[in-house]
C-alpha cells in the first residue's frame, strides 16, 4: 500500500482516485499522460515522512473512473481544483510530471495562484508540437498523428517500447512490468484522443505569468529536449532549475533519493 486509497467525486459525477499519506504541509502530485499516481510510489513513501502527500489519478487513468468524456487538459485542471477545494487544502505545493505540468499550467490559467504555495514542474516543454517556430517540441504534426494511431491500434506494443525508451538505466523486470501495467490502465481510445489534444496545447504565453516559487526539474537524457527546461526557467521569474545529468524522463523513479531530496529542500 502506498497510503490510504480514497475517492473524490467531481461535479460531473466522475470519481477520482487518490492516495493520501502523511501530515504537515500539503504536496499534491500529478502524473503524466497514460500514467498513474502509483508510479510516484518511491517518492510518496519518503516525502510523506515530512508532508501530507496527495497523489491523484486523473480521470481515465489508474484507479479513477474512465468516462467517455472529459479528456482535455482544462477538464483535468478543473478536476484538480475541485479536489483541492473540496478537501479544503490550502497553501498547496503542487508537483506535475510530464503532462502533469500542463495540468498545472491550465490550473494557473483558470484559477491563478488560488490555494497554491509553490510549484514543481518536472520535464515538460511549454509546447510539445515540433514546428518551424518551435524546435524545442518533440514530434511534428504528422508524427503525432502516426503515434496516436499506434496507441489506438496496438497500445501494448507502443507502451512497452515507450517504457523501454524512457528508462536510462537497468531496472528489475518487476519494476518495468509495473510501469507498463500502470500505463495500460487507460483505455487506448481515450489515451490516443488525449495524446492528440495534449500535444496541440501551447502554454508558452502562460508560463511567464507564474509568479510564485517554482522548481523546474529535467533530465539530460530525456526524450524531452532538456533545453526546454532552461526555457521554462528563463521565463519564470526567480525559478530554480535542476537537471539530472545521467537520467531522463523517469528520473523521479530511477533516482528517487536525489529527486526526493530536491523536492524536500524546495518545499521546506
Amino acid at each position: 500500500m502506498i497510503g490510504q486509497s480514497k475517492y473524490f467525486t467531481v461535479n460531473d459525477g466522475v470519481r477520482l482516485h487518490y492516495w493520501e499519506v502523511g501530515s504537515g504541509k500539503t504536496l499534491v502530485m500529478i502524473h503524466g499522460w497514460s500514467q498513474s499516481a502509483a508510479e510516484f510510489k518511491n517518492n510518496i513513501s519518503e516525502l510523506s515522512k515530512y508532508y501530507r502527500v496527495i497523489a491523484i489519478d486523473l480521470r481515465g487513468h489508474g484507479e479513477s473512473d474512465k468516462p467517455i468524456h472529459g479528456y482535455r487538459i482544462s477538464r483535468f485542471a478543473k478536476d484538480v481544483f475541485e479536489l483541492i477545494t473540496g478537501l479544503d487544502l490550502k497553501d498547496v505545493n503542487i508537483l506535475g510530471w510530464s503532462m502533469g505540468c500542463s495540468v498545472i499550467w491550465s490550473y494557473w490559467d483558470l484559477f491563478g495562484s488560488e490555494r497554491l504555495s509553490k510549484i514543481i514542474l518536472v520535464d515538460e516543454p511549454g509546447w510539445l508540437l515540433k514546428s518551424d517556430e518551435n524546435d524545442l517540441g518533440l514530434w511534428t504534426y504528422d508524427e503525432l498523428i502516426a503515434t496516436c494511431k499506434n496507441v489506438f491500434t496496438d497500445q501494448s506494443t507502443f507502451t512497452k517500447q515507450l517504457i523501454d525508451g524512457l528508462l536510462t538505466k537497468s531496472v528489475p523486470e518487476e519494476d518495468k512490468k509495473f510501469l507498463i501495467e500502470e500505463n495500460l490502465k487507460m483505455p487506448p481510445e481515450y489515451a490516443s484522443r488525449l495524446m492528440f489534444i495534449h500535444w496541440l496545447n501551447d502554454w508558452r504565453d502562460i508560463i511567464p505569468t507564474i509568479n510564485i516559487p517554482t522548481l523546474i526539474i529535467g533530465g539530460k537524457q530525456s526524450f524531452i529536449n532538456w533545453q526546454s527546461q532552461v526555457w521554462n526557467n528563463d521565463k519564470i521569474a526567480n525559478s530554480k532549475l535542476e537537471i539530472f545529468e545521467e537520467r531522463g524522463h523517469l528520473m523521479f523513479f530511477e533516482e528517487s533519493e536525489k529527486f526526493n531530496k530536491l523536492v524536500q529542500e524546495f518545499i521546506r
